[in-house]
């Protein structure tokens, strides 16, 4: 399991109390017949997605490791689901994805 995917894991555990979260999964192939097909959602969709139990608002979080970068595809995505009221943003952290979702309040450090 790589760091991320452990990560993503860690992140749907935590915000299992508050929200109900999915993980999106692609892939890419071929047929016996060796004709390439591809699955899932388009470029750039969140890792994780799904609403917050108490009002129902959608959430979409894009996982990253701390050295991670997020795609031009990423950034763009997460910016249309904000523009169209969701809870969107990239995170880094279990306590990253508590302050997303209004779970707990930043520390200021």
């Amino acid at each position: 399991m790589t760091e991320e995917h452990a990560l993503m894991n860690s992140i749907q555990a935590v915000l299992s109390m508050y929200c109900t979260m999915f993980r999106v999964n692609v892939g890419k192939g071929f047929t016996k017949d060796g004709r390439y097909f591809s699955t899932g959602v388009p470029v750039g969709f969140s890792d994780l997605f799904g609403f917050r139990n108490k009002d129902g608002k959608a959430v979409f979080i894009e996982v990253k490791t701390k050295t991670g970068r997020v795609s031009l595809q990423q950034k763009r995505f997460l910016e249309a689901m904000q523009s169209a009221g969701a809870i969107a943003g990239v995170c880094r952290s279990t306590e990253d994805a508590l302050i997303l979702i209004g779970a707990v309040r930043k520390h200021n450090s």
